[in-house]
């Protein structure tokens, strides 16, 4: 079920939203939590799910969460990681991957992948590439509109119907928790353990190309879709939520997605309704420009928040970004300690705090 952690802070609680796909009134929902039982903020992490710190009461929290269907009252909770393409369905690809995120997700609250890791990373990438650079352990890329090619551990293993893709994963999902040895994800296999694992589960169809992983701008403007509604995209600093803004979000009464770079989307608008979005709340600080730093700067919690880290991360994140003439090139993750925590999977700079208040850069990928 649904478990906090203790931290320096507080209470902390880990929302796995699978696909990054949010309901506006679960939205709402975590946002009264945060503001009634946290610190006032919702945490937006880099598998697109979310966080509360600061619980005071974090077994009402939990029920309140669970409630909204936001996780499962099971040992699963924690399987329930999944990635999957933001803009499938609205803006280019090869078709919506609700349907599929929503059936994997209910059988893993199901139960039906016993042992497996809290770190192993579903994928649902709608062709164009996005979700390959997060390197999941296990991925289903569109090919068609009828068609997917299953990838283990970074490698095609063939094509199948899309209706056979759900059983796949699980299926190499099952057989990882098995053999696993101490291994959390599939590369952490040895070679040769990964390479079985690989062809058990190849399918009798000539592996397929995938397509190059491929990460994209920042997802952030007024983004026209393809049946010519709005998606309108923001970030926020530090990736820091606050659950006033939250509550406004959730009154556009529109779907809302959550990408692995904190990204917050608001899907099928008019223009009409874009444009009164951004009014609103532009002033309340949300960024619609993908020019600013923020929408490639992210950072950990820093202290006082962990007591791991060496500094107040987010301060110092977010003087460097005060301080940038333009926009920031590459991504930028600032952590507080070696750990590194929540750092993305694709290129960037990463920009680590030392015992003597200086920060090191270090170029990752």
């Amino acid at each position: 079920m649904l478990t906090t952690h203790g931290a320096s802070d507080g209470a902390l609680a880990r929302i796995r939203v699978p696909g990054g796909r949010l309901r506006p009134d679960q939205l709402a929902v975590v946002g009264e939590v945060a503001q009634r039982h946290g610190d006032g903020h919702l945490e937006l992490t880099s598998r697109g799910n979310l966080q509360l710190r600061g619980l005071g009461d974090p077994d009402a929290a939990a029920h309140e969460i669970l409630a909204a269907g936001l996780g499962s009252d099971g040992p699963s909770d924690t399987v329930r990681n999944i990635l999957a393409s933001p803009l499938a369905g609205r803006i280019g690809g090869h078709g919506q991957v609700e349907t599929t995120v929503a059936e994997l997700d209910r059988r893993l609250r199901d139960g039906e992948v016993a042992g497996l890791t809290g770190r192993f990373l579903f994928g649902i990438d709608d062709g164009r590439g996005d979700i390959l650079t997060h390197r999941p352990d296990v991925a289903l890329v569109w090919r068609s509109d009828d068609s997917a090619v299953l990838v283990v551990g970074g490698r095609s293993a063939g094509t199948l119907p899309r209706g056979r893709a759900v059983d796949a994963v699980l299926a190499v999902a099952a057989d990882f928790a098995a053999n696993r040895g101490t291994a959390w994800r599939i590369g952490e296999l040895e070679a040769a353990a990964a390479a079985r694992l690989h062809a058990r589960h190849s399918t009798a169809s000539p592996p397929a190309d995938t397509p190059p992983a491929t990460e994209s701008a920042p997802l952030v403007g007024w983004l026209p879709q393809d049946d010519g509604s709005v998606t309108l995209g923001a970030v926020t600093p530090a990736g820091r939520l606050p659950a006033r803004t939250a509550t406004f979000l959730s009154a556009v009464d529109a779907p809302i997605i959550i990408t692995p770079h904190r990204e917050i989307l608001l899907v099928d608008l008019t223009e009409a309704v874009a444009d009164t979005v951004l009014r609103v709340l532009a002033p309340m600080g949300l960024i619609f420009d993908a020019a600013s730093p923020w929408a490639r700067v992210s950072c950990c919690a820093g202290s006082p928040g962990c007591a791991k880290s060496l500094t107040d991360v987010r301060a110092n994140a977010a003087g460097h970004v005060e301080a940038q003439a333009a926009g920031v090139g590459l991504r930028e993750h600032w952590v507080g300690c070696s750990r590194g925590c929540g750092s993305p999977t694709v290129p960037h700079v990463r920009v680590e705090a030392q015992p003597d208040g200086s920060y090191r850069r270090t170029r990752v990928g």
